[in-house]
């Protein structure tokens, strides 16, 4: 029998319902010995991400670890779009072995996780294996994650990937929340937050709308 194709999403492909984001350790002391992204673009990506997620209502955990003794705190940009919203501090490097951290996920009640933070090798792949092998999905959004060396993360996210995670990027987030330019509700916020963090497709935007008054609908 031929195959008859459907004009519907395929199951892999995140909504905003679906799903919860965990951003971790987005803070001063790990980000100083992270060199496998610049600061700078870190900051954006992960300011992109939380954005989005903030945006679009997606439930998401925002965990430091020892932020007062130690690693300081979170990045604002991570911060920022959930004014008011606590942090879950941890000693443990594994944000999975923290019961506070755990806690808030099965308040959540997502089996999809969309992971983000510092160091890939640590803080990173530590909770990705585990809600796996707990029989979670997990999808890490690699340009919104570092390490103290390129070598350290691509090895880490090969590790993830070959237990089963699903890499993507901070753009791909937002865009994937969105999917259909149709959306009407949510078209201003996604191209906004292009605008703010998107790079050079967020200048496209901006001179799209200013000089010809474009609509990507």
């Amino acid at each position: 029998m031929p195959l008859t194709a459907k004009p519907t999403p395929g199951s892999l492909l995140l909504t905003p319902k679906d799903h919860a984001l965990v951003m971790i350790d987005f803070q001063s002391q790990m980000a100083f010995a992270t060199k496998s992204i610049d600061a700078i673009m870190l900051r954006n990506n992960a300011g992109l991400i939380a954005s989005a997620a903030a945006g679009f209502k997606v439930p998401t955990v925002l965990t430091t670890v020892a932020e007062k003794s130690f690693s300081g705190p979170m990045f604002p940009e991570v911060t920022g779009p959930f004014p008011g919203q606590e942090l879950v501090d941890r000693t443990s490097m594994n944000t999975w072995e923290d019961a506070n951290v755990i806690k808030l996920i099965n308040a959540i009640g997502k089996e999809r996780l969309v992971f983000a933070g510092l160091w890939t090798s640590v803080c990173i792949v530590g909770p990705v294996l585990s809600a796996l092998d707990q029989g979670y999905q997990a999808y890490v959004v690699t340009d919104a994650c570092g390490d103290v060396s390129t070598e350290a993360h691509e090895r880490a996210v090969e590790r993830m990937v070959q237990a089963g995670a699903r890499p993507m990027t901070a753009l791909q987030y937002l865009l994937e929340l969105q999917r259909d330019w149709a959306r009407g509700d949510t078209y201003e916020l996604t191209t906004g937050i292009a605008k703010t963090y998107g790079g050079s497709y967020g200048l496209g935007v901006i001179y799209a709308k200013t000089m010809f008054g474009a609509h990507e609908g």
